[in-house]
């Protein structure tokens, strides 16, 4: 009878054992793109990452990125063993990322740059709209310039011209056309 019920309990030789992996989105890239949304062990995701890594790594998947909340900062350091860089970071999560295909990384770098505006305001008499700076490294200078400022996050470069004007100067003034990009 013991030997009947040591047989039961072995599996089948062509059954397969669950792995739990991370839940992932595949991205357009060929990559997948992991939202945590519920917060877990540090070891738990240890164990999960190293799996869904093999996974990805054999279905040929490019890159992996990880949307960590701030309030999951315990799983940024088991993923920086696994190879994990920081990608860029917000208010309220941070991103990592790790290039898994055996290729060169073209894993996108976070966006480094500002835009800014210089606003050419001319009236009918054709009189130019120049500022002396109360800030910034003009200040005090008496140096004559044109407005300027940096377009806010979302917003449209016509839009920042109409407002830089307005907030330096008082001045309402109509968008026309852009004269220089660089």
């Amino acid at each position: 009878m013991s030997t009947s019920i040591e047989q039961e309990m072995v599996l089948p030789e062509n059954e397969v054992e669950n792995i739990e992996l991370l839940s992932s989105i595949e991205n357009a890239h060929g990559g997948v793109t992991v939202e945590m949304k519920e917060p877990m062990d540090s070891k738990l995701f240890a164990s999960k990452l190293g799996t869904s890594l093999s996974y990805w790594i054999q279905q040929k998947k490019r890159g992996v990125w990880i949307k960590l909340p701030i309030e999951f900062s315990n799983l940024v350091e088991p993923a920086v063993k696994e190879g994990f860089r920081y990608h860029h970071a917000e208010s309220d999560y941070l991103m990592l990322v790790k290039w898994i295909l055996e290729t060169s990384d073209t894993l996108p770098a976070n966006a480094s740059h500002r835009v800014g505006i210089g606003a050419f305001v001319m009236n009918d008499k054709g009189e130019v709209l120049v500022v002396k700076e109360k800030n910034g490294i003009f200040k005090d200078t008496g140096v004559w310039k044109l407005p300027t400022g940096t377009v806010d996050e979302g917003e449209d470069i016509w839009a920042a011209a109409i407002r830089e004007v307005k907030e330096e100067t008082g001045v309402d003034t109509e968008f026309v056309e852009i004269l220089s990009f660089r």
